[in-house]
């Protein structure tokens, strides 16, 4: 049944929408903040669904793509972050082991399928969105050897969640969350698109970081409402 507001006496129903995200991807990482923002002032609830990034998915991505690819997209991701005032820096280390002068991606990647691996963890909990955006803070924020220490103890816990139970989750189950990894990727590419970030909302699909404020736009043709108490 549709709730009714105090304030207005008028119906409204919590909208949902579906994040296709990599933790490799930095536009996933400038999107995330602002959609964690509007589903935490506004009654909405988004859930996350990882997808392993291109350089896991075609390996041979980065070699076959146009020289100026690169340094264009390093230019304009930092440009984006100083826009948005999101703090950036180059990942320490990168979440995919891989030969910057060959481009060649490498066979074993410990990193990225420990961390898509603890997304779909926590998406499992309903705490995805907000563990992703605590990760990539780390990942895309600056901070050294993310995957060590602390750090992701504390993005978890600033999810509700504890680490150790994730990574419990992640060395008995890796094989299942792989396919529900692999399923969201399926669903992305049968909704219609197939890279990130893109959010999926009453079946239309907004790919890019520079569709937050289009998403809230179509949202409030759809009664958006804030939240309230």
């Amino acid at each position: 049944m549709p709730e009714r507001s105090a304030f207005s006496g008028e119906a409204h129903v919590t909208l949902s929408a579906d994040l296709y995200f990599s933790f490799r991807s930095p536009y996933s990482y400038l999107a995330i903040g602002r959609y964690r923002a509007m589903a935490e002032a506004y009654d909405l609830a988004i859930a996350l669904k990882p997808v392993y990034p291109l350089a896991i998915r075609q390996p041979d991505f980065f070699e076959r793509n146009h020289p100026n690819w690169l340094g264009y997209t390093l230019r304009d991701m930092m440009r984006v972050a100083q826009f948005h005032g999101i703090q950036f820096g180059t990942p320490r280390p990168d979440p995919i082991i891989q030969d910057m002068t060959t481009r060649q991606i490498a066979s074993d990647q410990p990193y990225i399928r420990r961390i898509t691996r603890l997304g779909q963890a926590a998406a499992r909990c309903g705490a995805g969105l907000v563990f992703a955006h605590e990760a990539a803070q780390l990942i895309w924020g600056g901070a050294t050897n993310w995957h060590e220490g602390d750090y992701l103890a504390g993005a978890a816990a600033r999810a509700g969640l504890d680490l150790a139970e994730l990574d419990a989750e992640v060395a008995a189950d890796a094989d299942a969350l792989d396919a529900e990894i692999a399923a969201n990727q399926a669903a992305l590419e049968a909704a219609g698109h197939w890279g990130v970030p893109t959010l999926v909302f009453d079946g239309e699909l907004f790919f890019g970081q520079d569709r937050v404020e289009m998403v809230q736009w179509r949202m409030e043709q759809k009664g958006l409402t804030l939240r309230h108490g």
